[in-house]
């Protein structure tokens, strides 16, 4: 029998983890359904022209920035990883919230960086805008970096203060 301090010790952890493979396996999985299913530069649209399923690659960084360096990325990506296992070390008691939210960028950093490491590329294929006017077009992974990223950013700048500020008990 585990005692019951050992526990919740492991709890952080457990839903870290159970939050980036979640993340991990549906970004995998749909870059795995666009490759199978919709041809290299195919566009079909999905809500009218406002949102398209594109099949692209990105080479680059976000946004498509810097093609062709994915020397730059992997030790990027690496050192992002290694941030977020800071953040989740320093933050464990902070509640399950804050290791949802690392679960998600952890997930992000780790799918593109299977994608760079496999393909020397990312699959890319959520595309939202209007005609010509378009957002870059994006993932899962890239979609659990960024809202992970804001709302870790969220939480370190308007939860954490306040946690300090709270008289002891």
């Amino acid at each position: 029998m585990v005692p019951a301090t050992r526990d919740a010790s492991l709890m952080p952890a457990l839903v870290m983890t159970g939050t980036g493979l979640s993340l991990y396996v549906a970004d995998q999985v749909t870059k795995a359904i666009v490759v199978a299913t919709v041809p290299f530069g195919a566009r079909y649209d999905v809500i009218g022209d406002l949102a398209q399923l594109w099949h692209v690659r990105n080479d680059g960084a976000a946004f498509s920035i810097l093609p062709g360096a994915t020397w730059l990325f992997v030790p990027v990506t690496v050192a992002a990883i290694g941030m977020v296992l800071y953040f989740h070390r320093t933050l464990r008691g902070r509640g399950a919230w804050i290791q949802v939210i690392l679960g998600a960028i952890l997930a992000g950093a780790l799918g593109n960086l299977t994608d760079r490491l496999r393909l020397g590329y990312v699959v890319d294929f959520v595309s939202l805008g209007f005609d010509e006017v378009r957002f870059p077009t994006f993932n899962v992974a890239d979609s659990a970096v960024v809202l992970g990223i804001g709302a870790l950013v969220a939480y370190l700048t308007f939860i954490e203060p306040n946690a300090s500020r709270e008289p002891a008990r």
